[in-house]
């Protein structure tokens, strides 16, 4: 039985048992996917046991992930380029390979909600709203889907300034004060911050300076209707919720792990938002 495993600490909330185990079931796959809750002291331990545990691979959450950058035998371009390890996989030659799927999995979402033009809208511009980790996947994978330039926003500019140099050509740095400057011509916004969370303040964002085609994504997705998500519709704009991508970046481990690509469903997507809102 193939064994595959998503660690972090603490890892109960975690929802991908429960993307992967609707996958293992939906496809007659006798696996198993769970967590598994290390703390950081004994994290390098793990990896190096994994073998011996039976696991041929898994995923990797807060706060592991620039632990697996820096302990994998390897990185696969992509990881290299965002500077975190999400998936963990074992390559033809045995080594540990370190892979972030959060960049192609946000793209994927994309591309399934919009079609495939959506890097058309507006002037082909994207504005990302955030500095951290998921903000550098998610530039990457606007860079990677062809994007024409990618405007980063952060509150600590110098924190901004830092993505520039994924590629200083298309990509632009600007204070929170910068945004009138750029939002009227942007097709898509992207939240990457905690505002709009769960338990913690809203987005404050003047969406009357977006063009009609702009698009607005928020990767949070507790609550799943954010209020920058219920601003944007209702004002009438396209929205792209949080949800989609978690499901989306899950798709290339499962295949490393299982040997079969699984598809996102509405199935699947149902099965998920049950969890997220109890009956």
């Amino acid at each position: 039985m193939i064994r595959a495993f998503v660690v972090g600490h603490p890892i109960a909330h975690s929802r991908s048992p429960l993307i992967h185990g609707h996958w293992l079931a939906e496809l007659g796959i006798k696996g198993s996917y769970e967590r598994v809750d290390v703390a950081p002291a004994h994290f390098a331990a793990f990896l190096t046991g994994l073998r011996e545990h039976g696991f041929s691979g898994g995923n990797v959450t807060i706060p592991h992930k620039e632990a697996a950058f820096a302990l994998a035998d390897r990185l696969t371009p992509r990881a290299r380029r965002i500077g975190a390890v999400n998936t963990l996989f074992f390559d033809e030659t045995g080594q540990l390979t370190g892979d972030n799927t959060d960049a192609p999995g946000f793209i994927a979402h994309l591309d399934q909600s919009l079609g495939l033009d959506w890097p058309r809208r507006g002037d082909g511009s994207a504005v990302v709203l955030g500095a951290g980790g998921a903000a550098r996947a998610i530039v990457v994978g606007l860079l990677d889907r062809g994007v024409a330039s990618v405007h980063v926003a952060n509150r600590t500019l110098t924190r901004a300034t830092s993505l520039v140099a994924l590629d200083s050509e298309r990509v632009s740095a600007l204070s929170w004060d910068g945004l009138d400057t750029v939002l009227p011509k942007a097709g898509l916004i992207v939240n990457t911050t905690s505002l709009g969370m769960a338990g913690h303040p809203s987005l404050d964002l003047d969406l009357r300076l977006l063009g009609a085609d702009a698009v607005v994504a928020d990767i949070v997705y507790v609550p799943l209707e954010t209020p920058l998500i219920a601003a944007a519709r209702t004002r009438g704009l396209a929205t792209v919720d949080g949800l989609g991508m978690l499901l989306h970046q899950a798709v290339p481990g499962f295949e490393r792990w299982f040997g079969r690509k699984p598809e996102v469903t509405p199935a699947l997507r149902t099965r998920i938002l049950s969890d997220l809102v109890p009956a």
